[in-house]
């Protein structure tokens, strides 16, 4: 790494040319895409920083959510239902609502969308030249994803641009893939009684939704929509613009007071079923920290969480020598993981009937498609080692470790300052499975 931050930055200038950017642009206003909330495509919430002067980069931990995707099962089924009653209408007096006649649904079901592939390929070619003196032909990224399809192929995807950015002397592959029906940090299906966030979710509709489907449904008579078609409808706008790559007519039907009330339909969505406004949110993302912990210090993992053991035992599928990590995951556990470790923390819960605009719990600046936390390992000279994380290049101020204005926290406080992580989520994680009389999570397998 360079010794100098103009050194650094000249680097970084240098190798972006070796950069191809393969995701294209959509057609709308950044401003726009953000209010999709943990549908926005990627884009980075600040300017990267190089490390302070003095200090060196020499290890990185990079999680990543998979790219931009058709509608899961249930909300594209979801989704149809109010597109169909839309059509029922006997006529559209607003020239928007035009096209809806003619529209056909033909989104697909959970996968990756070109769009989302190309995230995810841009990322690879990004993280080489940024990192470039982490890996050689002997140190490459040892990389894991959870077993769902979308998420497999997004770190393949990164992988791809990895090599392409690097021209192919660096080829890494993806090295773990963790099955989603046993202990998976990467994934949040292991808390059985976790709640949902229908008690703060449905009193936010109740207080948005209403006026639009008058708007709507007076435009177009007989369609008779009701709140939950509101939020179905505006849902498909993103869904509809990533997956063709141009802008969806669906956008244009809400304005942008609308659209700042769904974008909070969404962060409160997250806060409450795997945030801070969860019980059972923050303790599942406690696994995954213990490994990054491992991963800092070059220990064990300590963890009695969702660790898988096994896997984590063995340093063929959890080394702890190496110098570039890269997981893949989802957007709902990210959540988690901001949330054990104590990033991202509001100074009262989100209210579920009045939007708070200062709020800094915001979606898409934290799991937008192909979202990403860096914590990045250094060393300063003659001060030891040190710890910053990054959320989509954001530094993040770690005030929890006494970080510097530069967002640098002593390794040592770092890791001190995990205790509710280190203590295995002080108790929460036997509440998971408090009414089942076991405590399953806890064993040792694939």
């Amino acid at each position: 790494m360079a010794n100098t931050v103009a050194q650094f930055v000249a680097g970084l200038l240098a190798a972006s040319a070796l950069i191809n950017e393969t995701a294209p642009q959509l057609g709308f206003p950044q401003e726009l895409q953000q209010s999709w909330a943990q549908y926005s495509p990627w884009y980075p919430a600040a300017t990267y920083v190089p490390p302070p002067t003095g200090c060196e980069v020499v290890q990185v931990n990079l999680l990543q959510r998979h790219g931009a995707r058709f509608p899961e099962k249930g909300p594209g089924k979801a989704i149809q239902k109010s597109v169909k009653k839309l059509k029922r209408a006997k006529k559209f007096k607003d020239p928007k609502l035009a096209f809806v006649d003619q529209y056909e649904y033909t989104l697909g079901i959970d996968d990756l969308v070109p769009f989302g592939a190309a995230q995810s390929f841009d990322a690879g070619q990004e993280h080489v030249v940024r990192y470039a003196g982490l890996v050689n032909e002997d140190m490459l990224p040892f990389i894991r994803a959870s077993e769902s399809g979308r998420v497999i192929d997004s770190a393949r995807n990164w992988t791809a641009g990895f090599a392409h950015a690097s021209k192919q002397r660096y080829v890494p592959e993806v090295s773990v893939i963790i099955p989603q029906k046993t202990n998976d940090t990467l994934d949040d299906k292991m808390c059985p009684q976790v709640g949902t966030s229908r008690h703060a979710t449905k009193p936010w509709v109740n207080v948005f939704a209403p006026a639009i489907s008058h708007r709507i449904n007076a435009a177009a008579p007989g369609a008779k929509l009701k709140k939950g078609d509101v939020v179905n409808l505006m849902s498909l706008c993103p869904f509809d613009t990533v997956a063709h790559e141009a802008p969806s007519p669906w956008c244009d039907l809400f304005t942008s007071e609308e659209w700042a009330s769904y974008e909070y339909y969404g962060d409160i969505g997250d806060y409450y079923r795997n945030g801070y406004g969860q019980k059972l949110g923050p303790v599942q993302g406690v696994g995954y920290v213990n490994e990054l912990l491992a991963r800092l210090t070059g220990q064990p993992v300590q963890d009695e969480t969702q660790t898988n053991h096994t896997l984590d035992d063995s340093p063929i599928t959890f080394p702890l020598n190496r110098t570039f990590y890269a997981d893949f995951s989802h957007d709902n556990q990210m959540i988690s993981i901001y949330s054990a470790l104590g990033l991202f923390v509001q100074p009262r819960d989100l209210d579920p009937t009045q939007l708070e605009k200062g709020r800094s719990w915001k979606d898409s600046k934290m799991v937008p498609f192909s979202g990403r936390m860096i914590t990045e390992k250094l060393t300063c000279q003659g001060s030891g080692e040190y710890v910053r994380v990054l959320v989509n290049d954001a530094i993040q101020p770690l005030a929890f470790c006494g970080a510097s204005e530069d967002g640098l926290c002593t390794l040592a406080d770092f890791v001190e300052s995990q205790q509710y992580v280190r203590n295995n989520g002080d108790g929460d994680w036997a509440l998971c499975f408090e009414e089942e009389g076991c405590m399953r999570g806890r064993s040792s397998f694939i």
